[in-house]
């Protein structure tokens, strides 16, 4: 494996944890925002904000690692997707800053009215980031990005493949967040709420899954090379990925609640890698390969060295994270 590829590999493993984590971590956002009115959702509310305080920053993370490693490993790429993706980017970024500051603030505020807008901007642009975020990958994966950058600024993104690859973004983060809040809830000898998740859980498993099937069409018609490498080279993480979603609908219906969350992972991370064994080898098909983008060699190792510090210091902590969280919901509940 060339250090570039080595490279592209780190790139894919950030992504595939922002897919999981920060997917879960807007789905929750979603929920709440079709929890229903003040009264009928503050108990799925209550569970959402129990789940996320804890850890809704952290989740971010990848999301500046992956960025941090397309800048300084594939500036020429770098360059191509924002100079010319800039318009869905800046919406997305919009709303991660907005919905961080509705999170954050609308347990503070005193007034009534104030803490129902800033809950409503938090749910709002939960539902809208994953949304651009995903209208970007769509127009990347359709070949909608010159080499050169300064593609259009609407019409690159304004398209079928890439909207609907939007909405699958959407579904799958309501899918992961509220398979994680059965288990929370669960945690919380909720069994109401346990429920309540459990059906929606079921919902947003069958949009995601229609979602992507009519993606799957899109793909044909506008990114044949990713469609024909997806159903040949990534067929097996697509057969791994409809596996492990069938597998987590047999669980949830049995009343199951053990492998719900590595199930749900499992599923996403197949879809994630699914995708760059389809781009293969380019990082913008089928104008800029992965060695064509690549930074000097010299660059290329400090990257390495980085990644290697980070997940010696980085991993840790953040598991340690994720476990005291998860401990601190039981111990609040009882």
């Amino acid at each position: 494996m060339s250090k570039a590829d080595a490279a592209a590999a780190i790139l894919w493993v950030g992504a595939t944890f922002y897919a999981i984590f920060g997917g879960a971590d807007f789905g929750g956002g979603f929920w709440d925002l079709v929890a229903g009115g003040p009264e009928r959702g503050q108990r799925p509310r209550d569970v959402i904000q129990r789940s996320l305080t804890p850890v809704w920053e952290a989740n971010h993370v990848w999301l500046i690692f992956v960025l941090v490693v397309l800048w300084t490993a594939f500036p020429s790429a770098f360059s191509a997707i924002f100079t010319t993706l800039y318009v869905p980017i800046a919406l997305a970024a919009l709303g991660i800053v907005l919905r961080g500051a509705g999170f954050a603030f609308r347990k503070s505020v005193v007034g009534l009215q104030e803490r129902r807008a800033l809950g409503a901007t938090f749910a709002i642009s939960s539902l809208v980031t994953p949304f651009f975020m995903g209208a970007v990958i769509g127009a990347i994966a359709a070949g909608n990005v010159p080499a050169s950058g300064n593609g259009d600024a609407f019409s690159t993104w304004l398209q079928p493949l890439p909207l609907l690859i939007g909405a699958m973004f959407v579904a799958s983060g309501a899918y992961l967040a509220a398979v994680f809040l059965v288990g929370d809830a669960r945690r919380a000898g909720d069994a109401e709420m346990e429920r309540y998740f459990e059906r929606r859980a079921l919902g947003a498993a069958v949009a995601a899954g229609a979602f992507a099937i009519a993606g799957l069409f899109a793909l044909h018609d506008e990114a044949r090379y990713v469609f024909d490498r997806l159903t040949s080279q990534g067929l097996p993480l697509v057969v791994l990925s409809l596996l492990c979603g069938t597998a987590l609908l047999a669980v949830l219906r049995r009343g199951g609640r053990r492998p719900l969350r590595p199930l749900a992972a499992g599923a996403v991370t197949a879809v994630v890698w699914g995708w760059g064994i389809a781009q293969f080898p380019y990082l913008l098909p089928t104008s800029l390969r992965i060695d064509q983008a690549a930074a000097p060699d010299a660059t290329m190792t400090i990257i390495f060295i980085v990644f290697a510090v980070a997940a010696v210091l980085v991993l840790p902590s953040l598991a340690l994270l994720y476990t005291l969280a998860q401990k601190d919901l039981l111990e609040a509940e009882h």
